[in-house]
């Protein structure tokens, strides 16, 4: 399980709706490699920082040093087919190893 930094307001359009978005940050060795023209990812908090990041009396200088990149070890990445670039496909296989 991985846990996103990620923030939400009310939508400034929709008094009703809200927004939201994942925050990245550089992206590290790992993944500058995948993202090679903006090399970014998003961040990756650790299990521990979890309770800070969810209460607003954190201070924004402690939430701040959170916004870094997940070390290389974290992951894994492995090449997968074009298939999963398009929403109306979906199933295990586009995750798939592909062949080089």
């Amino acid at each position: 399980l991985l846990l996103f930094a990620g923030i939400f307001d009310r939508a400034a359009d929709n008094a009703d709706g809200w927004t939201c978005a994942i925050i990245t940050c550089p992206a590290n060795t790992l993944l500058a490699q995948i993202h090679n023209t903006q090399p970014r990812m998003p961040v990756i908090l650790p299990r521990k920082a979890l309770d800070a990041w969810l209460d607003p009396a954190t201070p924004l200088d402690h939430l701040q040093k959170l916004l870094r990149p997940a070390p290389d070890s974290l992951l894994e990445a492995w090449p997968v087919s074009t298939a999963v670039n398009r929403p109306a496909n979906g199933g295990p296989e586009l995750i798939a190893p592909a062949a080089p």
